[in-house]
């Protein structure tokens, strides 16, 4: 079998995603919707390619605040579940952090339902700790 390769992908880089494994993602992709997360040089999607296939993927933002460091938000991870268990996730998440860091980003964080026991070991596989909070979502069609 052929090795795994992870890297961050390039602004010029769409073109890899048109060959991903059908569980990596929750949708197919959206030329419309991955045209501007890569012309938007704070998004940042670090991959898993086997024999050219995407097989693992992890979505990340970073931002600053007038009053704080940058960060880095990590939005999603997929593995796909013919690869999973081969520590595809953790490399994923091991090149988004070592790209904060080179961004200057002073923390990362992530969420997770709480009855994820897989990502919440992923997450703690890193390094990750876990802290008391609550999601609020604002269905934009439904609030004020």
């Amino acid at each position: 079998m052929s090795e795994v390769e992870v890297r961050l992908l390039g602004r010029d880089e769409i073109a890899v995603l048109e060959r991903v494994a059908a569980d990596v993602f929750d949708h197919a992709i959206d030329p419309r919707w991955a045209g501007e997360f890569f012309a938007d040089p704070r998004h940042h999607l670090a991959v898993a390619l086997l024999d050219g296939v995407v097989v693992g993927m992890a979505s990340a933002l970073h931002y600053v605040h007038p009053d704080k460091a940058p960060a880095l938000w990590i939005n999603e991870v997929g593995v796909s579940a013919a690869q999973q268990r081969r520590g595809i996730g953790r490399r994923l998440l091991q090149a988004l952090i070592a790209h904060a860091r080179a961004l200057g980003c002073t923390e990362a964080w992530v969420g997770t339902e709480l009855d994820n026991a897989a990502a919440r070991g992923l997450y703690a596989s890193v390094g990750g700790q876990e802290a008391a909070m609550v999601v609020v979502g604002l269905p934009l069609d439904r609030v004020d």
